[in-house]
Formats: structure tokens, sequence, C-alpha cells
């Protein structure tokens, strides 16, 4: 039976489109993870190994898009959508848990329907997997300025099986040592090696060995990346040697420049965070003495437009400036101090200087308010402020709505446990911003409606402990189709989902 792929996709950062290509500095990832193999051994902490992944680069502004349990064509829908969000300039993420697979010194990211494989079909398993050079190749098409891939894929063969000659390949993945430059990739194993799912049967930890230490490590403050996978080696390493196992992380490194994904080097991180009543000309956005506010114009041609999206810790309110910038600032009302947003860690090729950070973490119970910002120009001169509009509940469902459009094909997933089940947990995640679902079952005209929870507002996302996010079918059923009313009166195509 063919496995339809849960595929949840969340947008925390999405800049619109700017004047110009070199404009767009957005951190994007997209994270993977894959436990559900059908036909060859099943994972236990690649999925949680991913969200993990995704809840770390959400604090560090990326806007990520998490994909669990991808078979082949699910897989490539999903890198479809990564490369449709990246712009030129930007820093992309790919991370992945999961099965990896070498052959003839090229890896291979096994879906979860990839067929069981023995001596002599290396061929089934290409055509069957995804190839790691393509990623790159793909990030380098989409002219990225940083481009950082992290496999935690380092696992035992998994087509070996009992009275089988497998397909020719061991443990581990082959080094990446040919990468363009731009490029920097972290291997939760060296070539050859193994990684370690858990030190014993007594681990509870719900990640990998490897994910555990290096998402923390990329949340301190000042390290970078170099930094960070030398780190996260050591720590490894004398994890794995408590159990008499040796496992090595290795890096590629093809960066011209440092790059720090939490703030620049420790002693600048410093300087950076100091309060904001400092004389004007050694803040973070350093003004010229003889800088003068100009009025703002609601309308103004350069007037700063903002996105909101809303993830587990609250909203990030985006801006897209179409003027070069050399520092931005923001406050809530009309009246009390700006406070800075800072930089990133990338060049803007128009003023040679840092790029100011475009986005700020907001409190999930932000009320409706009016904000106000306002940017240095290249010439030194303070634009604005200008007033920026925000109401929780219409951004919500502007955002939760963005996000089904994108992941139609995930709305539903069909999985076999004490008969047949039909998920649509999917679509409760982000149920605010519908009003109704209605599905058929062998069907193509949906003539049931599916109750879903109550939209909460304090934790939209997160399924109540007594819901029930799946049906149960009859064996004999072979698809659903699906229909969506949404908050605003619209209706969404039919999609139809099949075992």
């Amino acid at each position: 039976m063919k496995h339809l792929a849960s595929l949840r996709v969340i947008i925390a950062l999405a800049l619109l489109a700017l004047t110009s290509p070199a404009q767009a500095a957005n951190r994007v990832a997209l994270v993977v993870g894959n436990n559900d193999y059908k036909n060859v051994p099943k994972l236990q902490k690649a999925v949680n190994d991913a969200r993990t992944m995704g809840d770390t680069l959400k604090q560090l502004g990326f806007s990520v898009m998490l994909a669990e349990n991808q078979t082949r064509q699910a897989f490539s829908e999903t890198l479809l959508a990564f490369d449709r969000a990246l712009e030129p300039g930007d820093t992309a993420f790919f991370f992945y848990a999961g099965h990896g697979f070498e052959i003839a010194g090229q890896n291979f990211l096994l879906p979860t329907d990839v067929p069981a494989a023995t001596e002599g079909q290396e061929e089934l398993v290409r055509d069957a997997s995804v190839l790691a050079d393509r990623i790159i190749e793909r990030l380098q098409n989409r002219k990225v300025r940083t481009a950082i891939l992290v496999f935690d894929a380092c696992r035992n063969n998994p087509f070996e099986r009992p009275g089988t000659r497998a397909v020719a390949g061991g443990g581990g993945l082959a080094p990446m040592t040919q990468l363009p430059e731009g490029v920097f990739s972290v291997f939760s194993a060296g070539p050859r090696q193994t990684a370690l799912d858990r030190l014993s049967n007594n681990d509870s930890n719900p990640n990998s060995v490897f994910t555990r230490a290096f998402a923390k490590e990329l949340l301190q403050p000042g390290e970078n990346l170099v930094q960070v996978a030398q780190h996260t080696r050591r720590i490894v390493s004398e994890m794995a040697e408590t159990v008499s196992h040796k496992q090595f992380p290795v890096y590629f490194d093809q960066m011209v420049d440092d790059v720090f994904l939490n703030g620049n080097e420790k002693a600048q991180t410093a300087e950076i965070s100091k309060p904001t009543d400092k004389p004007a000309d050694t803040q973070v956005a350093a003004l010229s003495p003889a800088a003068v506010p100009r009025p703002s114009k609601e309308d103004a041609l350069n007037a700063p437009i903002a996105l909101f999206s809303r993830h587990n810790g609250g909203w990030t309110m985006v801006f897209s400036i179409a003027d070069p910038t050399l520092g931005i600032s923001w406050r809530m009302g009309n009246s009390g101090d700006f406070r800075e947003t800072g930089f990133l860690d990338t060049l803007d090729s128009r003023t040679r200087k840092r790029m100011p950070n475009p986005s700020v973490e907001l409190a999930a119970d932000t009320p409706a308010a009016t904000f106000e910002v306002r940017y240095v120009d290249v010439s030194g001169n303070l634009q604005g402020p200008f007033p920026i509009k925000f109401d929780p509940e219409a951004a919500l469902i502007r955002d939760q709505r963005k996000i089904l459009d994108m992941t139609a094909n995930s709305w539903l997933s069909f999985r076999e446990f004490n008969g047949l089940l039909v998920y649509y947990t999917h679509l409760m995640s982000y149920r605010c911003a519908i009003r109704e679902v209605k599905i058929g079952i062998d069907s193509a005209v949906p003539d049931q409606v599916l109750k879903l929870p109550p939209c909460d507002m304090k934790d939209p996302s997160a399924i109540p402990y007594e819901a029930k996010p799946y049906l149960k079918l009859s064996p004999s059923n072979r698809f659903v189709s699906v229909e969506l009313t949404y908050r605003d009166g619209s209706v969404s195509e039919i999609k139809s989902f099949r075992r």
C-alpha cells in the first residue's frame, strides 16, 4: 500500500519580494526527518531530531519548513517548495535525519518508500532516492549566499538482510570534499562510521546523540560555524566513548568568511547587546549627529511592509524595505524608546556593511496594536517612523491559510494500525484558518463534515489532548476527497488522497 507522507511545513519568516535580487537576505531552512520506512528498518528518533532542529533554527531567525516521513514524490515536492522560498543572497540551511546510503562515492538520502534492494540493484536505490549533491546544486542555482547542510544519516547499511547479499555499501556516508564556495556541510559521524541514536537502552533522550549536542551548540552566542562543528565533534565523540563506540562528526568548509548564526564574535555580541541609551554615534544603527527625522506618510513609496507569522514561541514580525538600510528600529505605539533590531551575519552588497536584521520576535499574547518602524538610509538619514498595524487574529488566519495552500498534498495521510486509519493532524494544526472541512470516502464529492476543535489563539497549532486526529475506515476503502471552506468564505479545490 502506498503511503502518503506526512508533511508539516511551518513558515516562520517570508519576506515580500524586493526591488532587486541583491536585496534578499532571508534565513530559510528545510528540516526533514524520516522514521516510517516501509521496506528497510524503521528509525525511532529521526522525526524528533527534525522537530528539535526546526525549533532551534526558528530561534535563530530562520523561516523553517519541517517535513516528516517523506516518500520520494513528497520529498521532491518539498524540495521544490524549498527552492521557491529561496532568493539570491539568502542563507539556506538543510537538515536531514533518516537513512542515508553511499553508492560509488555518492551519498543518497532515502525516502520512506525506498524499495528493498539486494546485490546488483544499486540503480534501484539511486532512482528511488535523493542525491545529496543535487541539493547543493539546487541551492547554487538559487544563488544563495551561504548554504549549510547537516546530515544525521550516517547509519548502518539499511539493505542488509539475513540470508541475502546486500547492495554494495557499508555504514556511514562518503566524505564531501569537493564542495563549491559558500557551502558548509556537517556529518553526524566520520566516513564509514555509524551514528548512535542512543547511548544505551536506558537513554531516554528523544534525540540522537549528534542532534542533541549540535542543536545546543548552535544556540551558543558568538560561535561561528566552524566552532559549532568542532565543539559538537568533541561532545559527541566523548559521549560515544562512554559506550565504547567511535563516532567523530566531521565538517567540510568552503566558506569565504566566518558565519555566525547567533550573533557575531563574543566581544562584539556584548557590545551590540548594550542598552540603547548610549550616545547616538555609538548605537547599533548609528545615526549622524546631524540626522533629522523626516515626517512619515503611511502611503509613502519607501514605507516598509511588515509580514507577521505565528509559531510556537509567539510572533515574528518581518520588515520588507525597498531602500538599502544601515539600521532598523521599532517600537509599539507612538511613544517610548525605539529598539534596534541588530544585524545579520551577511554583508549587503549595496552598502558593503552588515545587513540589518529585518525581523522582530513578539510574545504570543501581543495585543492588536500599531507599531512604528524607522530605518537609516545609505546617506545616514533617518526615515520614518512609519505606522504598521497588527491584528493578531487576521494575521494568524492569513498565515495559516498560506501554509494550507502550500501544503495541500499533506492534508490527509493513511496509516495501517489495527485497521485502516486516515489522519487529518495537519488540518487540525492549522484549523484557525478553516471554517469547515468536508470529506468524501471513496467519493469524488465531499459530503461529510469533519469536525475540528475550536481555534485557540493562545496556542493555535496545538492539538487538544482529547481530540482524535484520525478516522477509522474500512479496509476496502481506497481514497478520500477533501474540500476546505476557509474563514473568509472561499472554498478550496477538491483534493483526492489515495492509499
